[in-house]
């Protein structure tokens, strides 16, 4: 838990029920499982961890608990303590929790405190929004610099505020190791280029491919 919040964090922070209408379901992004929190400590995000594709059709937020320091919660908080104190452009994590469930699975929860005023990167999605997506190249670019891996990289996990880009929900993101293969970079990138072409998709070709261009420059402006 951030040192910040020791004094004023409850258990039942993790329970969307317990806020009342003090939560409101997250609707843009996301699986429906995550709620904005108006609390005493500020706009908080409450995420519970969902599996996505097929496997979340029959297990939904079940995870296989093999030893506490493996939790998918306690991992992204890890991590994002340790990019924010860096000063990455990252949510400053608040809490992360878990609930053992039948002794095999387990339930896990992470909360973030909010980005005021931030949209998905995919409400950029006209032709005057170029400097925009250069701005999110650049910063995609800063977090692959820095070896930093995110595992789904999508328009949605992209998020602009007050002209300034961050990055989001870093589940089963990591630190790669320095000087193996680069690869993954590629990949990555590749992976969001997928995600625009799906998330722009009623976008006029010609403005969608502008935006991706812009991308790619404030992605290699790095290499100038």
């Amino acid at each position: 838990m951030a040192r910040s919040f020791v004094q004023q964090f409850s258990e039942e922070w993790f329970d969307p029920l317990s806020w009342g209408d003090l939560a409101v379901p997250v609707t843009k992004g996301g699986r429906g499982s995550a709620w904005f929190i108006r609390s005493d400590a500020g706009d908080l995000v409450l995420r519970h961890f969902c599996r996505g594709g097929l496997p979340g059709r029959f297990i939904g937020r079940e995870y296989v608990f093999t030893r506490e320091d493996a939790v998918r919660s306690f991992s992204e908080f890890r991590l994002l303590d340790e990019l924010f104190r860096r000063g990455y452009p990252v949510p400053e994590p608040v809490a992360a929790g878990y609930q053992r469930r039948a002794g095999l699975f387990y339930h896990a929860a992470l909360i973030i405190r909010r980005i005021p005023g931030a949209v998905p990167l995919a409400e950029f999605a006209s032709g005057q929004c170029q400097k925009t997506w250069q701005a999110a190249g650049e910063c995609v670019r800063r977090f692959h610099d820095g070896e930093v891996y995110h595992a789904d990289l999508n328009c949605m996990n992209i998020l602009v505020a007050a002209d300034k880009v961050y990055l989001i929900d870093f589940d089963r993101g990591k630190f790669m190791r320095p000087g193996q293969s680069d690869r993954w970079k590629a990949a990555n990138v590749s992976r969001l280029q997928r995600s625009v072409s799906k998330c722009l998709s009623e976008v006029d070709d010609q403005i969608r491919d502008q935006l991706w261009q812009a991308f790619l420059a404030g992605y290699g402006s790095a290499d100038q």
